[in-house]
C-alpha cells in the first residue's frame, strides 16, 4: 500500500517527542492503549494543577512520592524533575555556572568525542538531524561539552549522549537540562560513566543477586548456561531503558527515579524478568537466552506504561535500599578483587 506523503500522515509517523515510528509499528494496538492512557493523562493533570496551585515549588511528601508513581504530566515534567532531583536548588545556587564552563578552555580530546557520537545520537529522530531548526544536535554538543569540563572524572562516555539527549527533549532548556544530567550521574546513578564503570558492574552483579532471590529459576538457567549479566543488561543500565522500552514508559521510569533513586532500575528489570520468567525458561542456549532478552522489551507489558508502572511497585516485592546498599558492597568487593 503506498504511503500517503500529506501532513496528517507525517505527523502520524513522528510521536510528539520527535521519533519517527519503525516500519513495523502497530497503530491500532498503541492507539487502543492510547485512547485509556489519554483518560489517566487527563484526570492526572487536573491532580497535578491542583497540587501545584499555580506555585513552582513542591515538598517531598508522600503524596507527592503517589502522585510521581501515578504519573507527572509532560506540562510539569521538567519543573518537577528539576525539583526533586535537587538540580534545581544547584543551578540556583551556581548562577552562570555553566555559561562560564562553555566559555572557559575545553580540552580537544573530549571535544572529538563528543563531536564523534553526534550523528549516532538518534537517527530517528526529525529534531536531532542537521537539517532540523532548530537542530538540537547544538544544544546536545553544549550540554554534554560542559559536563565533560564540570565533572573532569567522568568527562565523556557512551550512553550519556542518549541521556543528554531526553533531557533536553523534555525540558528544552540547555542550562536545566545540564543540571539534571548532573544529578543522574553526580547523585542517582553511583560511578556509572567514570573510565572503570565500577558502579555500573557493580550494580549489574548485583540485578544478579535480586534475580537469585526472586526468580531463582532464571537465575539458575543464566548460570547453567555461563550468560554474564552485563551481556544482557549492561544497556538497561547504560542508557536508563532508552531506545529498550518505549518513549512514553521511560519518562515514566524517569519520573520515579528522580524522586525515588537508582532502587528504581532494580525494580524495572526484575518486573520485566519476573512476568517473562516462563518465556526466558524457554531458552536452550547461550544465544538463546541473549534473544530472549531482547524480546521482553517488547509487546503490550511494556507499551502499557501505566500499568506497567504499577507492577515495578507490586512485581518485585519489597526491595529497600539498605539491601540494594549492602549488595552493592559484597559485590563491588567481589570485582575488585577479581582486579
Amino acid at each position: 500500500m503506498a504511503r500517503r506523503e500529506d501532513g496528517r500522515d507525517w505527523a502520524y509517523r513522528v510521536d510528539p517527542y520527535g521519533f519517527e515510528r519503525p516500519e513495523d509499528f502497530d497503530y491500532a494496538s498503541y492507539e487502543a492503549f492510547f485512547s485509556r492512557y489519554l483518560v489517566v493523562l487527563t484526570r492526572r493533570a487536573i491532580k497535578w494543577s491542583k497540587l501545584l496551585k499555580g506555585n513552582n515549588s513542591i515538598q517531598k511528601s508522600l503524596k507527592v512520592k503517589r502522585y510521581i508513581r501515578k504519573g507527572i504530566p509532560n506540562e510539569h515534567r521538567a519543573l518537577i524533575w528539576m525539583i526533586v532531583s535537587g538540580a534545581q536548588a544547584n543551578m540556583e545556587q551556581n548562577p552562570g555556572y555553566y555559561q562560564r564552563l562553555l566559555e572557559g578552555e575545553k580540552n580537544d580530546k573530549l571535544l572529538e568525542a563528543i563531536k564523534t557520537d553526534m550523528n549516532r545520537t538518534f537517527p530517528d529522530n526529525v529534531k536531532f538531524r542537521k537539517t532540523a531548526d532548530p537542530c538540537l544536535q547544538h544544544t546536545l554538543y553544549n550540554v554534554l561539552v560542559a559536563y565533560g569540563h564540570h565533572n573532569k572524572a567522568v568527562g565523556y562516555c557512551q550512553g550519556m549522549n542518549f541521556i543528554a539527549g531526553y533531557l533536553i527533549l523534555i525540558t528544552k532548556n540547555e542550562e536545566e537540562s545540564f543540571w539534571l544530567l548532573d544529578a543522574l550521574i553526580g547523585r542517582i546513578l553511583p560511578d556509572y560513566y567514570s573510565p572503570a564503570m565500577l558502579g555500573l558492574k557493580t550494580d549489574q552483579e548485583v540485578l544478579g543477586e535480586l534475580v537469585k532471590m526472586k526468580v531463582p529459576a532464571v537465575a539458575e538457567l543464566m548460570e547453567r548456561h555461563g550468560v554474564m549479566w552485563t551481556l544482557v543488561v549492561s544497556r538497561w543500565f547504560i542508557c536508563l531503558f532508552i531506545d529498550i522500552l518505549p518513549v512514553e514508559t521511560v519518562l515514566r521510569i524517569w519520573d520515579c527515579l528522580f524522586y525515588e533513586g537508582s532502587k528504581i532500575i532494580f525494580r524495572v528489570a526484575l518486573t520485566l524478568i519476573k512476568q517473562n520468567q516462563a518465556f526466558i525458561l524457554e531458552a536452550t542456549n547461550f544465544p538463546d537466552i541473549c534473544d530472549k532478552f531482547k524480546q521482553i522489551t517488547k509487546g503490550t507489558f511494556v507499551t502499557e506504561c501505566h500499568s506497567f508502572m504499577q507492577k515495578i511497585f507490586t512485581d518485585p516485592g519489597t526491595l529497600s535500599m539498605a539491601t540494594i546498599n549492602k549488595l552493592r558492597e559484597t559485590c563491588r568487593e567481589k570485582l575488585l578483587s577479581q582486579g
